[in-house]
């Protein structure tokens, strides 16, 4: 296992309401359909950078009675979690902090371990996915999906919308992150030991008024106020006046009748 703690790899999003209230809107249908056939009554799951715990919890409903455990390195956000369960009365649920890359697990523990959206915050997604592999039981699964930044296309072209994606890229390069993690995956699978790896690919589409609506307050809010603006001031790579005119771009894009922002995502099934 690696020493690595998780203080180590710096988070590009942050937890500002803004960013837990979109990943608060992810569910399993809409973020881990390709999960979904693994997922049968009695499975044990560990779902790796659970966030705010909606996907956890849906896993919970369909695979009970069996055990799911939630983890995420932010104790604050594991509360929040917690605090969803009990309100979804799901009883089958656990969460935890802990650290993806020293899991506090015995071998071979999990039937599916499944993390969202978490590679490509990491220094080293390959040691990652090695502990992964360590705590899923012969013949389980290692479910992971991961979006790819200069995989997104939006419409119509809106200069600040590339100023801003330049911006993320350069942050999250700057974390030692990889952005365009989605387009990886196979080969960080590979890479950390796995043989058998079943690749797919699916979207999140922004296009109706509603869609770009709450797509553009969630960013614009971001550029401002999260982790996100907090580091491009901190590195120097932009300064308020930058980050107010992105965001509102943002806004703009969002006030269109036409719009459209699309969002890859990597997918990989890894058997153990």
């Amino acid at each position: 296992m690696s020493a690595q703690q998780p203080e180590d790899d710096v988070y590009t999003h942050g937890h500002h309401e803004s960013v837990v209230r979109a990943h608060a809107a992810r569910t399993a249908e809409n973020s881990a359909a390709f999960v979904l056939p693994h997922l049968t009554p009695g499975a044990s799951v560990l779902d790796v950078g659970c966030g705010p715990g909606t996907i956890t919890c849906d896993f919970a409903v369909l695979v009970a009675p069996g055990k799911v455990t939630g983890l995420d390195r932010s104790p604050d956000i594991i509360a929040q979690a917690k605090a969803l369960a009990m309100e979804r009365e799901v009883s089958n649920v656990d969460f935890v902090a802990g650290n993806i890359y020293d899991l506090d697990f015995e071998d071979e523990t999990f039937d599916v371990v499944h993390a969202h959206q978490v590679l490509q915050h990491l220094t080293d997604p390959v040691e990652a996915l090695r502990e992964m592999r360590r705590v899923a039981k012969p013949g389980g699964i290692v479910a992971v999906r991961d979006a790819d930044f200069h995989g997104m296309s939006w419409y119509p072209a809106i200069p600040e919308l590339d100023e801003w994606m330049e911006l993320y890229q350069r942050i999250a390069r700057r974390n030692g992150a990889e952005p365009d993690a989605g387009r990886r995956l196979v080969s960080w699978a590979q890479a950390a030991g796995f043989t058998d790896v079943a690749p797919s690919s699916s979207n999140w589409l922004y296009a109706t008024s509603q869609q770009r609506r709450w797509q553009a307050r969630v960013w614009g809010e971001r550029v401002l106020h999260s982790a996100f603006a907090e580091q491009a001031l901190e590195y120097g790579f932009a300064n308020p006046a930058d980050l107010a005119r992105i965001s509102a771009g943002w806004h703009r894009w969002g006030s269109t009748d036409d719009g459209w922002f699309l969002i890859p995502n990597g997918e990989v099934i890894a058997r153990a």
